[in-house]
């Protein structure tokens, strides 16, 4: 099938480093311009964030109701480090629902998966195990790079503490960001090959946006110039692979 758009794009890149910014920058492109520009088509954003979030929040409830917390301790660690993995696969299994229900779906939309990972719980590595055939099958990923230190600065910046829910200011505080996140994967996973993961058997190829000059914070013409090309980049890789 001739598509003018990618199907699935997987955004990943530690806390604070510019996903969220980037997708509201998307979608506040009109749809014609981000198919001709971006090769994305209408947008179905699976964020594991909010899956998060409810977890967070169903601890809390069942602490005032004085039962066993399910998910997290009162620190919100996971209790079990596999529910990293969980989160995984809830997101495959929200992608095969609306493939289920829209057998047209990739007509004319792009999914864009977003998550973080660090190394402390089997970094990329490890969570690329838990998609779904179906998703590695049509995915190309990319990674939003950012040192620590930055990801730091930004994590302190956007967080509103009145909106600890919200998508463009949830923050952690820097203990568990340093615990969870200082440590990344993605340069030993990605040093074997400049342009494609292999996954589950399939090539699945992938871009860097460098944004160490934070780009995202302002979302202006700067995003949209770099954002252009590095899905330009990914786009002739999708086409080749």
């Amino acid at each position: 099938m001739h598509r003018d758009h990618f199907p699935i794009l997987i955004l990943n890149a530690r806390p604070g480093a510019g996903k969220s910014e980037i997708i509201d920058y998307l979608q506040r492109i009109p749809l014609e311009e981000r198919r001709r520009r971006f090769h994305i088509g209408e947008l179905d954003i699976i964020d594991d964030f909010p899956m998060l979030w409810t977890w967070f929040e169903e601890d809390e409830i069942l602490s005032r109701m004085g039962k066993p917390r399910l998910h997290t301790d009162t620190h919100n660690y996971f209790k079990y480090p596999y529910l990293w993995h969980v989160l995984i696969e809830r997101l495959g299994l929200e992608y095969a629902k609306r493939r289920r229900d829209h057998p047209d779906y990739h007509t004319r939309t792009t999914t864009l998966i977003e998550f973080s990972r660090g190394a402390e719980h089997g970094g990329y590595r490890e969570a690329y195990q838990h998609l779904t055939p179906e998703i590695v099958a049509e995915a190309c990923i990319v990674y939003v790079h950012v040192t620590y230190e930055e990801s730091l600065r930004k994590n302190r910046a956007r967080f509103n503490p009145d909106r600890p829910d919200s998508i463009l200011e949830h923050g952690l505080d820097d203990k568990k960001l340093e615990r969870l996140y200082r440590h990344d994967d993605w340069q030993a996973l990605t040093a074997a090959d400049p342009h494609y993961l292999t996954l589950q058997g399939q090539r699945v190829p992938y871009t860097v946006l460098d944004n160490l000059d934070d780009v995202t914070t302002s979302r202006g013409p700067e995003l949209g110039q770099r954002l252009e090309e590095t899905l330009d980049r990914l786009w002739r890789l999708y086409q080749q692979r």
